[in-house]
């Protein structure tokens, strides 16, 4: 549902389907417990604030400096949490079982070069965002893919551009198996990703 009020997601798998790259531990703390947060902590703020109920989370999103500036952080926070999860979740799939086609690879290599220079500038965006953030795939409106990296739970929606496909760097999404391993924990997350929902959302 992507109105008010909101609900948890399911996961299009099981929690243990992305071992051994992601843990089934982590996996259910993060959707079980900081996802829901999220979602609970968003139907809060928008419970006190009816206009804004009818409104989908992309709008809420796109729109932040258009709704009451007493919704605007939470909704900012909750609300982008909410929606980069639930794409997070929707953009992977168990460990190498999906590759990108050959018309998204020539859109990849057109725009980095090779498939290994878009990796590489994957994971260079997702190590240079301190602390918590998301490092993302994107196009703007020529249908031109980028990379860009957005803070805590903010997304490329404000700024015009279409998320294809998130990687989510805050520590909880990876510190019980990789500690402060960082770089292997994106090295290895790209064994996991569901190229035909990124396309998907591409040629929408």
């Amino acid at each position: 549902m992507n109105k008010y009020p909101f609900t948890l997601e399911k996961l299009p798998y099981a929690y243990d389907a992305l071992e051994p790259i992601i843990d089934q531990t982590t996996m259910l703390l993060h959707h079980t417990k900081h996802h829901q947060s999220y979602v609970n902590n968003l139907n809060g703020v928008l419970e006190k604030h009816p206009e804004l109920q009818n409104r989908s989370l992309e709008d809420l999103l796109t729109n932040i400096d258009s709704l009451p500036l007493s919704a605007q952080t939470a909704v900012r926070n909750n609300g982008g949490g909410v929606f980069n999860h639930n794409l997070f979740w929707q953009s992977m799939t168990k460990p190498n079982t999906s590759s990108p086609s050959a018309a998204f690879l020539t859109l990849l290599t057109q725009a980095f070069k090779s498939f290994e220079d878009f990796k590489q500038a994957f994971k260079q965006a997702a190590l240079s965002q301190f602390g918590s953030g998301w490092a993302w795939l994107v196009k703007d409106q020529n249908s031109q893919l980028s990379i860009v990296t957005t803070a805590n739970q903010d997304t490329p929606l404000k700024l015009g551009l279409t998320p294809l496909l998130p990687l989510d760097v805050w520590e909880h999404a990876y510190y019980l198996k990789y500690q402060n391993r960082r770089p292997e924990y994106i090295d290895n997350w790209f064994q996991v990703i569901n190229w035909q929902a990124v396309e998907e959302r591409f040629f929408k």
